[in-house]
């Protein structure tokens, strides 16, 4: 798979994430956040995966974050190390 669309999927999934109606609203923020700064194309990839990282990060930290959107965090993080 290449990175393009490994990142398309990565961005479906913040989507989902941001549209998610049963997490707090500033998980959904730092989700949209996260996938602005994916798709900020005057920084290299890896400056951009590990900014969004760290946004996620802080996000799967928060004790108010439901259990499914802390391991969907999860899950995108994973991905987005995957990404060089």
């Amino acid at each position: 798979m290449d990175m393009d669309t490994k990142l398309k999927q990565i961005m479906e999934v913040l989507d989902q994430l941001a549209e998610d109606t049963s997490v707090p609203r500033n998980i959904r923020r730092g989700a949209t956040e996260a996938k602005e700064r994916l798709q900020q194309k005057s920084e290299a990839l890896d400056i951009r995966s590990a900014s969004a990282i760290m946004i996620l990060d802080e996000l799967a930290n928060d004790p108010n974050i439901p259990l499914h959107g802390r391991t969907l965090i999860w899950n995108i993080i994973s991905q987005l190390e995957t990404v060089k």
